[in-house]
C-alpha cells in the first residue's frame, strides 16, 4: 500500500515499482473511481497507465453515492483477479478513511435512521454544518480533527451513530477487524517538507485549469450531471461550478482550490500519522522502498 497527501507523487512513483515489480495498480482515492471526473481529481492518464493494469478508476456513476464498503467490496474482488494472475498488487491513494477501513476494518452497525438523520440534516441547514461539527468535536475530538467541519456526509454519519449508541464512532472502529488478513500489507507512505508539497500542489492546481478543468465541469453539466452530485465534491470542481455560474474569477477560484487544496493535505497527513506500521519516505526514495519490497517489508 502506498498512501500521502494529495499532489506528493504516489501514481508517478506507484506506476514505477508496479513495473518493476510485476505489479497491478488498484486506485485508493475517493473521487478517482467517478466516470468523467479526471482533471480535476488527479486521475492517471491513458498514458501514464500505459503498461502496468490499473483498476477502481472511472468505474462509477457520478450521481452514485460511492462509500467505504463499496471501496473494500471492490477491492477485495479485485485483488483476487490480482493474485489469480500471480501479480504484486499496490493499493495506491490519499483516501484514509478507505485505507484505513481495509486495513482496521468497518463496524457493523448500526443502520442508518431516517428519522434521526433528517433531524441533523435540519440541524445542519439551520444553525450551519460547521456547528454540528462543533458537536461532533465535543464528544470524538479525533474523529472530528479527521474529517474536517465540511464533510457533511461524515459529520452526519458519526453523529448519528453517536446518537444511536452513546458510543463515539472512532471507538466503534477501534473494536473491528481488518479485511487484509490474508495478505502481509506493506505500508509504504509519502512525505515532503511542507514548503514544497505547498510548490507541488499550486503546480497541481496551475496545471488543472490550463488542461482544461472548467471545460471538463462544464462538459459534466452539460451532460446532465446535477451540481449536487456526489462525484462534484471533488476538490476543484465546487470552484469551477461557481466560475462557471460568474460568482467569482477563474483567478479566485484557482487561489482558492489552491487553499483548500493545502487544508485537505493537512487533514490527510493528520489521519495518516495515526496509522500503524508505516515506513516513511520521500518520493524520491524509489531505490529504498524497491529495497525494502524485495526484503518483503
Amino acid at each position: 500500500m502506498i498512501l500521502g497527501p494529495t499532489a506528493v507523487g504516489k501514481s508517478e512513483l506507484s506506476a514505477r515499482l508496479a513495473g518493476r515489480f510485476g505489479g497491478e495498480i488498484i486506485n485508493g482515492d475517493s473521487m478517482q473511481v467517478y466516470r468523467g471526473f479526471d482533471i480535476g481529481t488527479g486521475k492517471p492518464t491513458l498514458k501514464e497507465q500505459a503498461g502496468v493494469p490499473h483498476h477502481l478508476l472511472s468505474f462509477v456513476d457520478p450521481r452514485s453515492q460511492f462509500c467505504a464498503m463499496d471501496f473494500i467490496r471492490e477491492t477485495l474482488r479485485t485483488l483476487d483477479g490480482v493474485r489469480s494472475r500471480k501479480a504484486l498488487p499496490f493499493i495506491v491513494g490519499g483516501t484514509g478513511l478507505y485505507l484505513k477501513a481495509l486495513l482496521d476494518g468497518l463496524f457493523p452497525g448500526p443502520g442508518r435512521d431516517p428519522g434521526l438523520r433528517k433531524k441533523l440534516e435540519g440541524e445542519a441547514a439551520a444553525t450551519g454544518l460547521e456547528n454540528l461539527w462543533l458537536r461532533l468535536e465535543r464528544v470524538d475530538p479525533d474523529y472530528a480533527q479527521k474529517i474536517g467541519p465540511r464533510d457533511r456526509i461524515r459529520i452526519i454519519r458519526a453523529m448519528e451513530v453517536y446518537e444511536l449508541t452513546g458510543i463515539p464512532i472512532s471507538r466503534h472502529f477501534q473494536s473491528t477487524a481488518g479485511f487484509l488478513q490474508d495478505f502481509h500489507c506493506l505500508r509504504i507512505g509519502l512525505q515532503l517538507e511542507r514548503r514544497e508539497l505547498t510548490r507541488r500542489i499550486e503546480e497541481r492546481v496551475d496545471k488543472m485549469f490550463e488542461h482544461g478543468l472548467l471545460a471538463e465541469a462544464e462538459s459534466l453539466r452539460s451532460r446532465g450531471i446535477p451540481e449536487d452530485a456526489p462525484a462534484f465534491r471533488a476538490l476543484g470542481y465546487k470552484q469551477a461550478l461557481m466560475v462557471l455560474r460568474r460568482e467569482i474569477t477563474a483567478e479566485a477560484a484557482k487561489a482558492l482550490v489552491k487553499q483548500e487544496t493545502r487544508q485537505y493535505a493537512k487533514r490527510q497527513m493528520t489521519w495518516f500519522r495515526k496509522m500503524a506500521e508505516i515506513h516513511w519516505f520521500s518520493p524520491r526514495d524509489g531505490e529504498a522502498i524497491a529495497a525494502l519490497i524485495e526484503a518483503g517489508g
